[in-house]
């Protein structure tokens, strides 16, 4: 089993909540049996975000966060999972883990 670390483009409102959830994406390209589990990491909200509850209107064009969840992947199918990662569009970067 391998683990990697994926951190999504993840897109907001004008309240800086998620207008969707960016896993969806790499689970329509996923194959069954690849992931084992996954898990939540942590969320950052979009550097528009001041001490206000609601992003201005100059900088919605900056409302995207991140979200970033920790993979399970089963032997031998990583490739598969890098596949459907780099066909969802919502990956900004993913590492692999090293198993200590």
């Amino acid at each position: 089993m391998q683990t990697f670390r994926v951190t999504f483009m993840e897109r907001t409102n004008g309240n800086g909540e998620p207008s969707e959830k960016p896993t969806e994406y790499v689970a329509i390209d996923l194959p069954d049996g690849v992931v084992l589990d996954k898990q939540f990491v942590q969320r950052l909200e979009p550097d528009a975000m001041h001490s206000e509850e609601n992003l201005e209107e100059d900088d919605s064009f900056l409302s995207v966060g991140s979200e970033t969840w920790d993979y399970q992947v089963a032997d031998g199918r990583e490739d598969d999972f890098i596949a459907a990662l780099e066909n969802s569009q919502m990956v900004m970067e993913f590492v692999r883990l090293d198993e200590a």
